[in-house]
This record gives structure tokens, sequence and C-alpha cells, in this order.
């Protein structure tokens, strides 16, 4: 498995500078809002990659023959966006200065978009408004001209996808509650992408945010041996600023997906009715109380039971379910009491997908690891067929349960982030319980893992609390007899009562000499 390094936010292949060319923009920014800053920020640089990325194929083309270089088919067939000359970064870069630069922006912001139709609506272009201070863009143009210089192509191109990654969650962290409305903590991307290991197949997301389950899917593809276009991307988002977000993440990581903008929501205009994937990550938002249940009660999705009108957490579980195909399995993000709650029929629809044995995992989360809540969360883990033959054990009837409460480090005051051992470890677990080849043999470890039958989950009320049947850590045994310890205990008693003696004594003699 490769090495990552979860907590610089870059899954392993760290720059060394993100964090110094982030903390250089952001001083840049003076009086913006961190929520307005960074769609001018995520904008440039997506600008530069598009332009570079342009560059790149056209020397290499007026090297073969300088009559296709102004062909655009022979661009688009490579999935290379078309830049026209006035769009060009070395142009920008040459105005930097200039006051008119935010109009020049805007202006190489809709020729993309009229000669690119997948960008269509995506791009930001209100730079040339005169609240934007101009000397400030023509800073961050310099800065970000920077990022990559004298990099080949290729090498270019995913240095300023990491960097527009890197500063998406950055921008999360300062924009903390908000923040979490279009951004997945990579840690927690990065437990569900290595659980599930989607190296080919379709990929859905039915709420994807900014796009980081699908960009941190195609890394794991090609980490693990595979190319960009081994998977199928499929998405929708209903938040139009953060479907934006998503097409230029996904496109500066080279990335080509279906993600579409849909303003009613993945349960009322569902964009993809008959896609049945292979693999679904989602992290829908936490127990949403206006999704429009009330007009859903009919609906087919709803295997196992009609969803209460108060809390979408189980209309998210069985519309992803419903997308799944024949052997798909899938990962989801939801708050901790959907693993309990009995309101409203929850209780019975959680029973009905147990007794239909739907239910592959559950994971608990340590607290703190989202900047939207601080509540801790959990993940589902679904499966159409638990016994699908292809190297994988008949798991039917049984229910693995992760307790990982207790992981996670600190970065600051108010958030937590999984280590790469951390996150190794419980991906590693769930696939030594599922039989995969090479993944060792699974063995229940009391107070972190345990396979259960729905037997016992019937006898728990069909609660999927992972501290419920994981028990309490073993404590280690230091080979002591109990009489051993106790002369142990009572010789190290009797040694502090004669150094505190010893010590009281020091002080009488102490006060005495000063005349008390």
């Amino acid at each position: 498995m490769a090495k990552r390094d979860t907590r610089n936010g870059n899954n392993g292949t760290s720059l060394g500078f993100e964090a110094e060319l982030f903390k250089a923009a952001d001083k840049l920014r003076g009086a913006i809002e961190p929520s307005d800053y960074k769609h001018v920020v995520l904008g440039l640089i997506f600008l530069k990659y598009v332009s570079e990325s342009f560059e790149a194929k056209y020397e290499a083309l007026l090297a073969e023959d300088p009559r296709l270089a102004e062909v655009r088919d022979e661009y688009l067939s490579e999935n290379i966006f078309w830049v026209p000359k006035e769009a060009r970064w070395a142009n920008l870069q040459a105005n930097a200065k200039q006051p008119y630069i935010g109009t020049m922006i805007d202006d190489a912001m809709r020729a993309i978009e009229r000669d690119n139709e997948s960008l269509k609506g995506v791009l930001p272009k209100d730079y040339g408004r005169p609240t934007l201070n101009k000397t400030m863009l023509g800073e961050l143009i310099d800065l970000i001209s920077g990022i990559a210089l004298g990099a080949d192509g290729d090498k270019s191109k995913d240095i300023l996808g990491r960097v527009y990654e890197y500063f998406l969650g950055q921008f999360a962290g300062a924009e903390g509650k908000r923040g979490g409305e279009f951004y997945t903590p990579r840690c927690v991307v990065g437990v569900l992408v290595e659980m599930l290991e989607p190296y080919k197949g379709r990929v859905y997301d039915p709420c994807c945010g900014s796009g980081g389950m699908f960009v941190q899917s195609e890394k794991f593809v090609q980490e693990h041996g595979g190319r960009i276009g081994d998977i199928a991307i499929y998405g929708q988002e209903i938040n139009y600023t953060t479907w934006r977000l998503a097409k230029m993440n996904l496109a500066v990581r080279g990335i080509d997906a279906d993600v579409r903008w849909n303003n009613e929501g993945s349960f009322h205009r569902d964009e993809f009715p008959d896609l049945k994937a292979d693999f679904i990550l989602a992290n829908p938002p936490f127990n949403v109380s206006d999704w429009g249940g009330e007009r859903l009660r009919e609906d087919a999705r709803w295997k196992f039971g009609v969803p209460p009108v108060g809390n979408a957490n189980y209309a998210w579980l069985q519309h992803i379910y419903y997308h799944l195909a024949p052997n798909g399995t899938a990962g989801v993000v939801l708050a901790n009491g959907s693993m309990s709650s009995n309101q409203t029929n929850e209780g019975e629809i959680r029973k009905a997908m147990l007794e239909a044995d739907v239910v592959d995992c559950m994971v608990a989360l340590p607290g703190q690891l989202f900047y939207s809540t601080q509540i801790p969360a959990c993940l589902w883990f679904l499966a159409r067929n638990k016994n699908p033959g292809k190297g994988l054990r008949d798991r039917r009837g049984q229910v693995l349960f992760i307790d990982a409460r207790n992981f996670g480090v600190l970065v600051d005051r108010t958030r937590r982030e999984l280590t790469d051992e951390e996150i190794k470890r419980i991906a590693d677990t769930y696939h030594a319980w599922r039989g995969e080849p090479q993944a060792g043999t699974y063995a229940d470890v009391p107070g972190f893992c345990k396979s259960a039958t729905v037997d016992e989950i019937r006898k728990h009320s069909y609660v999927l609390t992972p501290g419920r049947y994981v028990g309490a850590a073993a404590q280690e045994d230091d080979g002591e007899s109990f009489g051993e310890k106790m002369a142990r205990l009572a010789a190290q008693w009797r040694q502090q009562r004669e150094e505190a003696a010893r010590l009281d004594a020091a002080i009488e003699t102490n006060l005495k000499e000063l005349g008390f």
C-alpha cells in the first residue's frame, strides 16, 4: 500500500512549499472573506493549469507539424482544454501590474468557457469588480506564476492539481462550519477509498461537494498501477458554487467525469436514475430535516422502509443502496445517531437492512475530524452481495465492527486527523475480514474490532454502535503474580512516604532558620 501523509494534506506527495504558498496567498487577502477569496485564488490556479496544459501540447504539435498546432480537435481528443491566445497565462502575467488586469482575467475566463462546452457556467468571472484590489490580483498572479516553474508538462500539471487540492482544504479550514459543506477531510476520504479499493468500474457520489472522493479514487488507481480512465465517474451536487469548485478540481487533475449541478437535489430529481455503480462514496449532510420527504412517501428507493420526514439519514442510505450494482459496495459518512436511533421508523429500517444482510461494516470515528461539526461521525459500508467470489470469502450473516474513536492526532485546537498508520490499520482489518488475498488472517481484537453475527446484533436490538461489540481493550500482561504486584506497590508507597517525611523535615528546618 502506498505511503500517505494525511497530515500535510497531500497523501504522501508533499511538495514542501504548499503551506508557505498558502500563507503568502492568504496575506494578500486583505478584507476579503475566505468564502469569497477562495474563488479568486482557485480560479487563477485553474487558469494557469489549463494554459500550461495547452502550451505543452502546443509546443509538441509545433515540433510534429505546425499546421496541427491550431487544430482544436488535437487538444480536445486528449482531454486538453482549448485556450485562445488572449486567455493564455503568459499574456495575463505580462499585464499583471496593469489596472485593467481584473477585466483581462474575466475576458480570459469567458473565452475559455466559450471554446470549451464542458466549462460553460463553471469559471469565476468577477475579477473586474471595483471592490477587488487590483494590486493584490497582480501579486497573486506573480505568486501563482512561480508554481511548477521549470517543471515539464506532466509534472507541472500534477503539481498544480495538488496545490489546488491543498488550497481547497485550507480554505475549508478557514471557513469553519461553512467549509464543511464543500470539503470532506482528506483522512476520512482516505479511509473510504482504502477500504473500498475502487480500481475499476463506475464510481458515484450523489452529493459530491468539491469532488474530493473522485480525486482520491483516481489517485488510488494510479498508485496501484492503474491509469486515469479505469474508472467512470458520476456525481451530482445541489449547491451551484460548490459544483463549480468540483468541476475545476477535476479539471486540474485531468479527470473526465460526468458531474452535474442539480438544484433540486438527488432525492427529488435523480440525475442518474438508471445508474448502478460499482463503488459509491458519499458524505451527505448530517441529519437534514428539510429534505422534502413528505413528497416522496411512495418512492421505489425505500426498499427497507419509508424514511422519516424529519431526518434524511436513512433516505441517503437507501438512495445509495438503490444505485449499487449487483456486486457493488458503498461507504457512507453519517452522524453517530444513525447507528442507534429509533425515532420515526429509523430503528425498523435499520432492522430491515440487517435482516436483508446489506450492512457489511461499521466504523466509529473520533470526534473533531470535520470542519462543519465537532460531533463524532461513523462510516457505514453497504454491500449488495456478501458472497461475490473473486477471492473474497462468504461473509453472509456477519458484520464487521471497528472502533476507531481513540484514533487521530490533534492538528490544531479544534481539529483532529487520522494518521497514515491508523488508516492502514482500519483498511487492512477490513480487507483481512473480507478474505482478500495477501491481506493476512483476520482475528477479533478486543477494544478495536469484532466480527459479529446477525444473531448477536439482534440481541442488541439492532443497534450498530461498534463499542457494544468490540468490548474493552485487553490489558497488557506484565508477568507479575498478584502477590508480587502487591509487594511492589507497597514498597513504592513506603518509599513515597519516606520521601514526603524527608521533605517535611527539610521544610521545618528551613523555616526555623528563617525565624519561624
